[in-house]
């Protein structure tokens, strides 16, 4: 059965290969296999990844990065866990057996390793469930109430449950794939992670850290852009609204446009056309399939 690993692209050809290069010691003694998604790419990277004999590789237009996993796993089905690697992440050796043992010893359906910056620095990539209280804008109080970022270093030391994490790399059961439905692709990008772990944590399926396996990530290797952030609070937007209902979205989608206006005020340049798609949906990005009515669905 093995471990399946599934790389989504994207202009990607500037890491991609120190990511895959980073695999066979990563996994140690496990058998794997190695299927990267290219999801339109305009750089090198569908020659790059064409030339390897490590992975296969699987040319797609861009659907987003959900669909991306979820095609590269429609390939691997007979795998009995998934590897879900962004591009610009690379592995630390023997991180996937370490992983595994988290997987089947914890009864997890999703596990997360500890993730270090490029600059060797530890990135917080542990999160907790949105709430009215984490929807911005108090986050500098440190209190988990307001906070959804997990900053204290000192919970990265243990093996423990969190609410989600960071999809740049996740090591997903197999089953516990097939229960929730795999990741939902109208997000596009953002929220699909936390999505799937909220969605898991429904099913009874656990999210677990665990700081005996790492890596690293660049972060951005996609590129970030006033669009990027755009997508990313639309998208925090409808997982509560999804999450929640409308009443409560109301409140929530309210306090994301008072918390952007502030970012704006303040010098973060790209909340202005965020703010602006918040208050017209016409200006959202279309494949968010969210621009027919004001409160995000």
């Amino acid at each position: 059965m093995g471990v399946a690993v599934v790389v989504v692209t994207y202009n990607s050809e500037e890491h991609v290969a120190q990511l895959l290069d980073s695999i066979p010691a990563a996994m140690g003694a496990t058998p794997y296999s190695v299927v990267v998604v290219d999801n339109g790419s305009r750089d090198g990277t569908r020659s790059l990844v064409s030339q390897r004999t490590d992975c296969v590789l699987v040319e797609s237009t861009n659907r987003g990065y959900a669909a991306g996993v979820n095609l590269g796993i429609a390939r691997s089905a007979d795998a009995s866990a998934y590897l879900i690697l962004n591009p610009d992440a690379t592995l630390d050796a023997g991180s996937v057996p370490a992983m595994l043992d988290v997987l089947r010893g914890h009864g997890a359906g999703i596990v997360a390793p500890r993730v270090r910056e490029a600059d060797g620095r530890l990135s917080p990539t542990l999160r907790r469930a949105p709430t009215l209280g984490r929807v911005g804008g108090l986050s500098f109080t440190g209190l988990p109430v307001f906070t959804e970022r997990i900053e204290d270093s000192s919970a990265y030391d243990t093996v423990h449950v969190v609410d989600w994490a960071v999809g740049a790399i996740l090591l997903i059961d197999a089953r516990c794939y097939r229960t929730v439905g795999g990741l939902d692709e109208t997000y596009f990008l953002y929220s699909e992670e936390t999505d799937f772990s909220l969605r898991a944590r429904d099913l009874g399926w656990t999210t677990v850290y665990t700081p005996d396996a790492g890596g690293m990530h660049v972060g951005g290797g996609s590129g970030e852009s006033a669009m990027t952030h755009t997508m990313k609070i639309i998208n925090r937007v409808r997982i509560y609204h999804r999450r929640a209902g409308t009443p409560l979205a109301w409140v929530y989608f309210s306090a994301t446009v008072a918390n952007e206006l502030r970012r704006a005020l303040t010098g973060h340049r790209r909340s202005w056309p965020t703010l602006h798609a918040l208050l017209r949906p016409g200006r959202r990005p279309e494949v968010l399939g969210a621009s027919h009515h004001l409160l995000p669905r």
